[in-house]
């Protein structure tokens, strides 16, 4: 699947789980940052406009973490990688590091997501 596509699929997600997804012009420290927060009790992703489309998937990944997924329809890829990044957040930090040291470069390229070091604000 292209990045664009991913994006597409998280944003239909997102929709389905009341998960307002914007972009916005940012400037200065937040410029090509985003994440979840939640804005007068409803979530929101907010992201640069500014941002590639594959940085836009991995915020969106990481957004969607802590949400149940399971009625939603995503693409197997996608639904692979939701899982995988939800696992990593379970993982003991050292565990996670280890196994990233062990991760060869071509099972990284496969999936495609660049994982970003994006916390949702809560």
């Amino acid at each position: 699947m292209k990045p664009e596509q991913i994006v597409e699929a998280l944003e239909q997600a997102a929709s389905q789980l009341a998960v307002q997804v914007r972009y916005e012009t940012m400037t200065g420290d937040a410029s090509g940052s985003g994440g979840l927060c939640k804005i007068r009790g409803n979530w929101c992703v907010i992201m640069d406009r500014k941002t590639p489309p594959a940085e836009r998937a991995a915020t969106l990944i990481d957004a969607l973490t802590g949400f149940d997924t399971d009625s939603v329809f995503l693409p197997p890829k996608v639904r692979e990688t939701l899982a995988a990044r939800r696992t990593e957040r379970q993982a003991p930090p050292a565990a996670t590091e280890a196994a990233a040291a062990e991760t060869p470069p071509a099972a990284e390229a496969a999936i495609a997501l660049p994982a970003a070091d994006v916390e949702p604000t809560i």
